[in-house]
C-alpha cells in the first residue's frame, strides 16, 4: 500500500469529488468480482470511488486496507460508505502536486 502526502490527498479529494464509483461491495462482502472490477477501474481510471454496502464503519475501514493491500493502491479518503483510492498508471494522467 503505497501512502501520499497531505497535499496529494488534499488534491485527490477534489479530483473525487464529482466522480460517481465504479464498484460496490454488497452483502456478500469483499468477493474476487468485486476486486477484479476494482482493479479494472483502477487501470482505466487511477483515482475511483466505491460504494460499500455495511454499516460497520470497522467493517469498511478492514475492506478499504484489503482493496489497497491486493490492488498497491493508496487510501484516499472513507466518507460515510463510500472509499476513495488511488494507484498511478504507467503513464499517470493525475498528475500529483510535490
Amino acid at each position: 500500500m503505497k501512502s501520499l502526502t497531505p497535499a496529494q490527498r488534499q488534491y485527490l479529494k477534489g479530483l473525487a469529488h464529482s466522480r460517481q464509483p465504479v464498484a460496490m461491495i454488497g452483502s456478500n462482502g469483499l468477493t474476487p468480482a468485486v476486486l477484479k472490477e476494482v482493479e479494472r477501474g483502477l487501470a482505466a481510471h487511477e483515482l475511483i470511488k466505491i460504494k460499500a454496502a455495511s454499516d460497520e464503519v470497522e467493517t469498511r475501514r478492514a475492506w478499504m486496507e484489503e482493496i489497497c493491500a491486493a490492488t498497491g493502491a493508496a487510501p484516499v479518503q472513507q466518507i460515510g460508505k463510500v472509499l476513495v483510492i488511488y494507484r498511478a498508471a504507467d503513464k499517470p494522467v493525475i498528475a500529483l502536486p510535490g
